[in-house]
């Protein structure tokens, strides 16, 4: 259709030929609304590829900044107001995908994520003992309007994450941490906090709300050598109050961010390995800083031992945002990693014992705790799930199988901080790279465990359990 009604003049007209030069790639277009650059209103629809090839009325102004915007109004409506609005971005020399202005999700990810619901529904068994685990991780965002990087972008993949919740997928979901890049002021990476639960928040899927080492603003203080930006807890009071009110969830005490959720037979434990004393110097200063001090403390300990004495006919996953231990078996936390995982095999193998660390760790990371799983009938930790390093791995030691899960924040190809791993997938704004998320699989009755994924993960992963 595209039915030109009236513009601004021959200057106009000529900026607009000039944009368009700039969004054509190799002769095809991004998307076919992304020659519209003339000032003007078009008549759009399915020849456009509009949402649900809906007919719209596409708007094209400019602000007062001169910046072009395009906005999509239904046809079939009254109302003034569009429904899916975007703006001309200088670096990239093109539009950015449409947005949704009550959810703040692209309409071409929703349709992408129902494709990739519908091929998780074709690869699992229906039934008891199949659970569907929502998981995405390290967002980073931050106050930034970046294409190319960490930005506004980690709150636009919490959102379209959240579209999982629509699609009655999901038994559970999870965001293993770093939700925020922690480098804003304090003040600004609070309200971002607030955003981004209010965005993971669900009524209809249960869900975990785990720390990560970013999630204390901790990097603002580095940068800034500043008296620290966020109070004691504060993650914490954002954070965990929510998700401690739901129904479902079972947890010892509200402190530590451990709890669990159980499915037919399958049980599924939170840890939080930014267990921190919140100890400031004569400055004000933190004397850990949490994004490079990893650590599980005695009272989380306590709990993941209690939780686990009760765990009978249980098949258990564990989640935490950073890995214990590594591929060869050394600690991967700066206190308590490789004593965490010879717990769990401990459970595994229905032992007794004691965990005592040396003298030569600060009293504030010590141990000191007795365990006793002589009782435990039936049960066995079969996996556990983590984020962290900005990459996909998975390992098996002592019979847990460690599976990482890569970044959904933006890593662009060129820049300096951007793994190995997501340099391979050339990731970029507005393509079916530039998020990343998954959906795991766990079949008790047929012993496996399918992890999918999105955007710059592998499609389909696959391990026995």
């Amino acid at each position: 259709m595209g039915i030109f009604k009236y513009s601004h003049g021959l200057i106009d007209k000529i900026a607009g030929a000039s944009k368009r030069k700039k969004v054509t790639k190799k002769g095809t277009m991004l998307d076919p609304m992304q020659k519209y650059t003339t000032v003007g209103e078009y008549h759009v629809g399915e020849k456009e590829e509009t949402p649900d090839g809906r007919a719209f009325v596409l708007t094209v102004y400019k602000d007062e900044d001169g910046t072009l915007h395009q906005a999509l109004s239904p046809e079939s409506t009254q109302k003034l107001a569009p429904e899916y609005v975007r703006q001309f971005d200088k670096d990239l020399g093109r539009y950015r995908a449409f947005k949704n202005k009550a959810t703040g999700r692209r309409y071409q990810v929703e349709e992408y994520l129902n494709d990739f619901s519908e091929r998780v529904k074709d690869h699992v068994r229906h039934g008891k003992n199949s659970i569907n685990i929502g998981v995405i991780t390290d967002t980073h965002f931050k106050d930034r309007n970046s294409s190319d990087f960490y930005g506004w972008n980690g709150l636009t993949h919490v959102r379209e994450f959240g579209y999982l919740d629509q699609l009655g997928l999901l038994n559970l979901k999870a965001h293993l941490g770093d939700w925020i890049d922690g480098s804003d002021a304090g003040l600004l990476s609070e309200s971002e906090l607030i955003k981004l639960r209010k965005a993971f928040k669900s009524d209809t899927v249960p869900y975990l709300i785990i720390k990560g080492n970013h999630d204390e603003n901790d990097k603002f203080d580095e940068h800034h050598d500043l008296e620290a930006s966020f109070p004691e807890n504060e993650f914490e009071n954002i954070m965990w109050p929510e998700m401690y009110k739901q129904k479902k969830i079972n947890y010892i005490s509200r402190q530590h961010g451990v709890s669990y959720f159980d499915f037919d037979d399958l049980r599924v434990i939170s840890v939080n390995t930014s267990d921190l004393p919140y100890v400031l110097n004569a400055k004000g200063q933190k004397k850990y800083d949490t994004k490079i001090t990893l650590a599980v403390r005695e009272d989380q300990i306590e709990e993941i031992i209690e939780i686990l004495s009760h765990s009978s006919n249980k098949r258990i996953i564990f989640m935490s945002h950073a890995n214990p231990i590594n591929r060869k078996g050394s600690n991967a936390l700066k206190y308590n990693g490789r004593s965490l995982h010879e717990l769990l095999v401990a459970f595994n193998q229905k032992e007794k014992g004691r965990m005592h660390t040396g003298s030569d760790v600060p009293p504030e990371f010590r141990l000191s705790n007795d365990f006793d799983f002589t009782n435990i009938e039936n049960a066995h930790i079969i996996a556990y799930f983590c984020g962290h390093r900005h990459r996909e791995d998975q390992y098996r030691i002592n019979g847990i199988q460690y599976v990482l899960f890569n970044c959904s924040a933006l890593m662009g190809a060129n820049h300096s901080l951007t793994t190995k791993y997501n340099k391979n997938w050339n990731r970029k704004m507005d393509h079916d790279n530039e998020s990343a998320g998954y959906v795991v699989n766990v079949d008790l009755k047929r012993h496996r465990m399918q992890v999918f994924g999105y955007g710059a993960a592998s499609k389909r992963r696959m391990f026995f359990i």
